[in-house]
């Protein structure tokens, strides 16, 4: 095998989670496994030796001293406390390694962007089986941080389409982690676990077919039982109106303005519509009951405008848009926007100045139980009022395997993941934090849990109930003893 950038590869033989239908454990033990790239000659040299750097930096930290994942951009929105940390440079990782066609397999750096994957597997006509919406979200990130799409209501999280990860551990060993072996217990207990574990350094994946283009239809709807229904309705038979649904999300603007967006591969398109710049994606979803979109551009429909969160930026202005131009108008531009405010407080200083109220920031994504999304959505319009909310239904793939802390668990149950990205004015007695502890306590009483990308107020006892507690003791104790990476709770938490 030859991948992207000419190197070759050896294959070999190695076994992988994902069981199809109809197929046993038993008959992938017996040759049926798919095939896994392996780097060789001067690339796989150069490769050996990069991790054997990493794995010796952590070696030989001082005793009491952590090490950090040196990264240019984050996808984070928690508050964190600077503090003394080695820096891990894992950008050597950042690379499609190699793609497998045949087998619908390839081998990816932890820190390859998915726009690198994304444009690599393309080529093939592949795509990863979950494209999480922003271009910067890493292979690793996504993996260890639970991402999600539209695809997701099918394929489940990313996680679940891996078939084994090279990992950098606290004690400073590359281990390799796979389904069945000496550390299938870090395989299964790494999703989720926000780099308290370790660092994934390479991954394999597993690819499916994509066509040149989708169609988009949109269900409309003023009430939300109505719409819950139906979107449970439509992940349960991959199918609307005898028509195949092959990705599914939606938005609520307001309490008379939902809508699901159903997507649909196909060969061929009347038109394409182009959002990558002038036009905006989420306006579309108010505006167009139908629309075509390139396979690339859908997956990155969400992207030229961060959702909708570029339009606090002003650029619901095309005057502005086009004065910026096509190639900053990217998710991760605007979040060094954001990152800057934040540290200099800017809006807020401006909302003083004019005389309005402060504002709390709500970044939060939450997963709900699809029989209460609809209970969800009305507390937020009644009681938060932090709108659009984004919608994304999904289910664990198989549900006979159990992923050691993600709280979502075995038993087949349909989530459904809300997502919200605004400011909420507060009055002069609201409570610091009010509205994200009240959302908090809410998602729990309808059975729910967050994403821990953003800022968490759990108590540490329930924390780590909803999180795996016991489960990621163990992995600690095995794989960082002497507590080089920060725990769950710290970093999710305390900031660490």
């Amino acid at each position: 095998m030859v991948d992207v950038d000419g190197n070759v590869y050896e294959l070999q033989l190695r076994p992988s989670p994902v069981i199809a239908p109809g197929v046993t454990s038993e008959g992938m033990e017996e040759g049926h496994a798919p095939e896994v790239a392996r780097p060789a000659g001067a690339a796989g040299a150069a490769e050996t030796a990069r991790k054997a750097a990493l794995a010796e930096q952590v070696r030989r930290l001082p005793a009491g001293e952590r090490a950090r994942l040196v990264k240019r951009t984050s996808n984070l929105f928690r508050t964190r406390t600077k503090r003394p940390a080695a820096g891990l440079d894992m950008s050597g990782f950042d690379q499609v390694l190699g793609i497998d066609a045949a087998t619908r397999r390839a081998r990816i750096g932890g820190m390859t962007t998915y726009e690198r994957l994304v444009d690599a597997t393309l080529a093939h006509g592949l795509m990863p089986l979950v494209v999480p919406q922003l271009k910067t979200i890493t292979l690793g990130g996504a993996v260890a941080g639970l991402g999600i799409e539209s695809a997701s209501f099918r394929n489940g999280l990313p996680h679940e389409s891996v078939g084994e990860m090279e990992v950098l551990t606290g004690t400073g060993d590359v281990v390799v982690a796979r389904p069945q072996g000496e550390h299938r217990d870090l395989f299964f207990g790494f999703p989720n676990s926000y780099g308290a574990l370790g660092y994934a350094l390479t991954l394999d994946i597993e690819l499916e077919p994509v066509r040149d283009h989708v169609r988009l239809r949109r269900l409309r709807y003023d009430d939300s039982g109505r719409l819950f229904a139906d979107l449970a309705q439509i992940c349960r038979s991959a199918a609307w109106q005898d028509e195949r649904v092959d990705f599914v999300d939606g938005a609520v603007f307001d309490g008379g303005d939902m809508h699901l967006t159903l997507g649909q591969f196909v060969d061929e398109a009347p038109y394409t519509s182009d959002y990558t710049w002038l036009d905006m994606y989420y306006r579309s979803c108010q505006t167009r009951d139908e629309d075509f979109l390139t396979a690339r551009d859908y997956l990155w429909r969400w992207d030229t405008d961060w959702f909708w969160c570029s339009s606090a930026l002003g650029l619901d202005r095309r005057w502005l848009r086009r004065l910026v131009g096509r190639r900053r108008m990217r998710s991760d531009n605007y979040f060094k926007v954001v990152a800057f405010e934040r540290r200099h407080q800017l809006t807020n200083r401006w909302d003083r100045l004019r005389g309005r109220p402060a504002r709390e920031i709500v970044v939060q994504d939450v997963e709900i139980p699809i029989e209460r999304a609809a209970d969800f959505v009305e507390f937020m319009l009644k009681d938060v009022g932090a709108l659009p909310i984004w919608l994304c239904p999904f289910r664990q793939r198989d549900d006979s395997v159990t992923w050691d802390l993600c709280p979502s668990g075995s038993g087949g149950g349909w989530y459904v993941n809300l997502g919200f990205w605004t400011r909420v004015a507060l009055t002069a007695s609201s409570p610091p934090d009010g509205y994200n502890r009240l959302i908090e306590r809410t998602v729990g009483e309808l059975g729910g849990f967050k994403s821990l990308y953003s800022t968490c107020f759990y108590a540490e006892d329930e924390f780590w109930r909803i999180y795996g507690g016991d489960a990621f003791d163990a992995l600690k104790r095995r794989y960082d003893p002497d507590g080089r990476f920060p725990d769950l709770y710290e970093k999710c938490v305390r900031g660490a």
